[in-house]
């Protein structure tokens, strides 16, 4: 088995949803933002956030704020917040010290996606990354996996490992591309996507299991 393992960003390698709460947090005290203000981002920037978020909401509440202060002002925050915990950078390093090719495959916006890497670490740990944003093809699409294997000086066709928390994007884009998958799990799995090769709660135990494998 080839030694070559791609890594979801959000919820997998890092805490998206508490850095956006902080984020969001922040960036509404600095700019005297209202409560409504406050939870139609909460609502809006749930799932994904991009530059076009904050063009939408400066028009429905009359900001005055160009939208790229916003948007530069809600990534710098969310660098600042988003967290790597240190034993998730200490399996990167084990996996890279034992001779595994390691990627990212992140659906987003590159610059939000790029600090996050930066900001926790993770971008010194890796081999390359590719951003849903550098395409705009989103997981499970296999085109950014192909870009991923690119950008990590491999192919897809030496097989490899996914690991990730969405069942659709991570694993069923994963099964596409022809890697083994590993999912962390807690979203539903939908209907007649196939299972998983391994489960796992935290992606922690994802790491073991690579480090296991000859």
């Amino acid at each position: 088995m080839s030694r070559i393992v791609f890594f979801d960003l959000d919820g997998t390698l890092v805490d998206r949803q508490a850095a956006l709460s902080d984020a969001v947090t922040g960036l509404c005290r600095a700019n005297a933002l209202t409560p409504d203000v406050e939870q139609w981002l909460r609502t809006e920037l749930a799932e994904r956030a991009n530059a076009a978020d904050f063009t939408r909401l400066r028009d429905a509440f009359g900001l005055e704020k160009p939208t790229a202060d916003l948007w530069q002002e809600y990534v710098d925050r969310v660098a600042a917040a988003v967290t790597c915990r240190p034993e998730v950078l200490e399996g990167l390093a084990r996996l890279r010290a034992a001779a595994w090719t390691v990627g990212v495959i992140t659906n987003g916006a590159g610059d939000i996606q790029r600090a996050k890497l930066a900001a926790t670490g993770v971008a010194d740990l890796v081999d390359g990354v590719a951003v849903s944003g550098d395409l705009e093809i989103r997981k499970p699409g296999l085109s950014l996996f192909e870009l991923a294997a690119t950008r990590c000086g491999i192919s897809l066709a030496d097989g490899g490992w996914m690991v990730g928390d969405n069942p659709t994007a991570d694993i069923g884009g994963g099964h596409q591309a022809g890697l083994r998958t590993i999912w962390l799990r807690g979203r539903p799995w939908p209907d007649g996507l196939p299972a998983a090769h391994h489960v796992v709660d935290d992606v922690t135990d994802a790491l073991a299991i690579l480090l296991t494998k000859e």
